[in-house]
């Protein structure tokens, strides 16, 4: 079967001789990932998006490493290669880099689960980059002209490797607006797609995904072992999902036998999925909706005195720029109160956060801080981050965080 990879692109990469000033060849040789126009002391005027880089180092000129030019980022060079042995970018590179990415993901692929990233971006090699699986169908999302010249070698490894029926490119929303392409958002590239719904597995949970209109890829897969961990402490329990959006917390609990779940969000239609995805899977509780804005919502079950056995509070992020964080921080703090009132005795409250910019140790304080302040006891029983198919190889690609609070009331 035949690629119909539509790249008008014709572009051919130059290779660019890159100076760093000291401290961004010192952010190389340490294996990050991003170099900032700001750490660039030389290089060719006549730069391009997906133009190789090969940076010298500022006194022996030996190469260092090897990444790929960003014209319209301020993160100027996306790293490909760090290191003092040589390597030459071509198909066999890319092909070595999704072979070890897959190898990575094997232990994840002997559960009953056949939903996984097989690329997450800078932490597998390949910034701007993710390639997600839904049992036959793969989605590879590009957030970055730097790809456009080797999409062509790196998509038909990627379905190999994955053994995928059907490709579907996603764009983010400014390579859909670049004009260096004829790549459509949500277009098959690979196979067939019936049904632009795609149901696939989580732990021997069934859950289905738009893998063309749904959020980033279709879902949100680094929560699942959360999820999973939710659902074995949700039987016979009565279960609050807040910012629930496809279900993914709420549908664990019904297939392990909850008693009751409620599933809050202020999209009408994401909870729609949620009802969807629950009645994919066979379950006896009830699945209930609130449709509203979480914090409101919740002070209004708070004031007419429900309480639930295992409230899950995972919010969208609060802090998608610098000047975000103190307000951030506030909502987590307030998020973590509403949610303490909302615990049912000796209840278990599960708190999140998806901010990269609000570190752990930092989420765990806030969550400490705002349950202290309450008159309840209570022990952490664990403390979770991403899941093995989302690797964390650099600082920044840490940003999934998780707190089990356990309440310890006297009966």
């Amino acid at each position: 079967m035949a690629f119909a990879l539509s790249i008008k692109n014709t572009y051919q990469p130059k290779r660019l001789a890159v100076k760093l000033n000291s401290k961004g060849e010192q952010f190389v040789l340490q294996g990050h990932p991003w170099v900032f126009s700001n750490n660039i002391n030389k290089i060719n005027e006549d730069a391009n998006s997906g133009d190789l880089t090969v940076i010298f180092s500022k006194n022996k000129n030996r190469v260092v490493g090897l990444g790929l030019y960003d014209a319209s980022s301020p993160i100027r060079i996306k790293m490909l290669h760090s290191s003092h042995e040589k390597a030459e970018i071509n198909a066999v590179f890319f092909q070595k880099k999704i072979k070890e990415a897959y190898n990575r993901r094997r232990p994840l692929l002997k559960t009953n689960t056949n939903s996984y990233r097989l690329l997450f971006g800078e932490n597998d090699g390949f910034p701007g980059l993710i390639a997600d699986v839904y049992a036959s169908v793969l989605v590879v999302k590009i957030y970055s002209e730097i790809w456009l010249p080797y999409l062509e070698t790196i998509i038909p490894s990627l379905q190999q490797t994955s053994e995928a029926e059907t490709v579907v490119i996603r764009l983010s929303r400014s390579l859909e607006k670049s004009k260096l392409h004829s790549l459509k958002n949500g277009e098959v590239v690979f196979g067939n797609l019936e049904n632009e719904v795609v149901e696939f597995v989580e732990h021997g949970v069934n859950f289905a995904a738009n893998v063309i209109k749904g959020h980033k890829t279709g879902y949100f897969l680094d929560h699942r072992a959360n999820r999973k961990q939710v659902g074995e402490w949700s039987i016979g329990k009565t279960v609050l999902d807040v910012f629930s959006y496809a279900g993914g917390f709420s549908v664990h609990a019904l297939y392990n036998d909850a008693k009751e779940v409620t599933s809050l969000d202020i999209s009408k239609q994401a909870l729609e999925i949620a009802i969807e995805n629950g009645k994919l899977n066979r379950y006896s509780g009830k699945h209930k909706t609130i449709v509203g804005d979480a914090f409101a919502e919740l002070r209004i079950l708070i004031k007419n005195k429900v309480t639930f056995d295992v409230v899950v509070i995972d919010p969208p992020s609060f802090a998608k720029q610098a000047s975000e964080i103190d307000l951030a921080k506030k909502k987590y703090a307030q998020l973590a109160e509403l949610g303490e009132k909302l615990t049912a005795k000796k209840g278990l409250l599960v708190l999140a956060s998806c901010s990269s910019r609000v570190s752990a140790q930092s989420f765990l304080d806030i969550n400490s801080q705002a349950l202290g302040s309450t008159n309840r006891r209570y022990k952490i029983v664990l403390k979770t981050q991403h899941d093995t198919d989302h690797p964390v190889s650099f600082p920044e690609g840490a940003y999934l965080k998780c707190g089990y609070y356990r309440f310890i009331d006297e009966a």
